[in-house]
């Protein structure tokens, strides 16, 4: 029997994780497919990488493959017959003789001890795939359908790929937040050989809001207010994006002073219409920013000159302590 470094076909450690072999996989199998690579031998190796793939994702498999040792790849080897009495793998007449099996017939061989019917020809999974969903805040916060369109690679009757045109109209709850990662069963690529279909997986992205910032479930949006409103305390209206509410400042606002309007974020899982269930919305964080009006009228001008005389504050007292001691 000639050895085949499964591990190096796949260009991976042998103490490479599951999640690991199956990234790798992936992706040799699209770089080597025969109808899409061009390298010559990419038939050839797309078989080597799909063989070692069957074999090192199982983890009786891989125990058993590991236990054959470290050999160079194409050298002559044989298994000890405790090998193959040790994972109950009968040949020929019921003997554990290796004489004229191949290492990828070993290896489906057992199957054998669960009763299945695996070959040379074992099922391959089909891929699983992501592709991004741009969506506004607005459908995030009431749930939307996206149609999308996508260019998805199949594997035809005779195992060889191809791109295929797939129009896939996804539900997007309501909620959903940055980098949140959908998954859509079965609709990947198709298996090969009676596996299973590969999963779609929709990675959620927000557009940019002209008046919110997202972090998370909760938002931010800046609020103007003019000196007298943060001074004096004000009740002021507020977007939010089930509606306009009313704000009340309390007196002495400053500036960059987040003002708290609980459960107005976006809905989380499993919240009513609204996103008001208490603990499932995120909050809503109005900035308090301090706007000058943009050109000021005498009477306004009399107005400010008297507060100046008449108050005592004075907003660089702790600057000017600092730079005293700094001196």
């Amino acid at each position: 029997m000639k050895y085949k470094d499964y591990y190096s076909i796949l260009g991976i450690e042998r103490t490479a994780s599951d999640d690991d072999i199956k990234k790798v996989y992936r992706k040799l199998a699209r770089k080597y497919h025969p109808d899409v690579s061009k390298d010559p031998e990419g038939e050839a190796k797309f078989k080597d990488v799909a063989e070692a793939y069957q074999t090192l994702k199982d983890t009786d498999k891989r125990a058993a493959y590991d236990r054959l040792g470290k050999h160079q790849s194409g050298e002559d080897f044989v298994p000890s017959r405790d090998w193959g009495k040790e994972f109950n793998t009968q040949f020929n007449d019921g003997q554990s003789s290796f004489e004229g099996i191949d290492l990828s017939d070993l290896f489906a061989s057992f199957a054998r001890h669960d009763g299945g019917q695996r070959n040379a020809n074992s099922p391959i999974p089909g891929e699983d795939f992501d592709v991004t969903a741009e969506i506004n805040l607005e459908d995030a916060f009431r749930g939307t359908q996206v149609s999308l369109s996508l260019s998805v690679p199949v594997h035809d009757q005779h195992g060889r790929m191809r791109r295929e045109a797939r129009t896939v109209e996804v539900r997007i709850p309501k909620g959903a937040a940055e980098g949140q990662r959908l998954r859509l069963r079965g609709q990947g690529s198709k298996g090969h050989n009676g596996g299973r279909d590969g999963d779609l997986y929709l990675n959620i992205k927000l557009r940019p809001h002209r008046l919110y910032r997202v972090d998370g479930f909760d938002l931010y949006i800046d609020l103007p207010l003019a000196p007298w409103e943060a001074a004096l305390g004000a009740t002021v209206e507020v977007p939010t994006l089930a509606g306009a509410v009313n704000l009340k400042v309390a007196p002495a606002t400053t500036n960059g002073q987040p003002l708290r309007l609980a459960r107005r974020g976006l809905p989380k899982p499993g919240s009513t219409e609204e996103g008001k269930s208490a603990g499932q919305a995120g909050d809503l964080f109005a900035m308090v920013k301090i706007v000058m009006p943009p050109t000021i009228s005498e009477r306004e001008k009399v107005l400010f000159k008297e507060m100046a005389e008449a108050s005592t504050f004075n907003p660089r007292s702790k600057f000017n302590e600092e730079a005293a001691n700094a001196g």
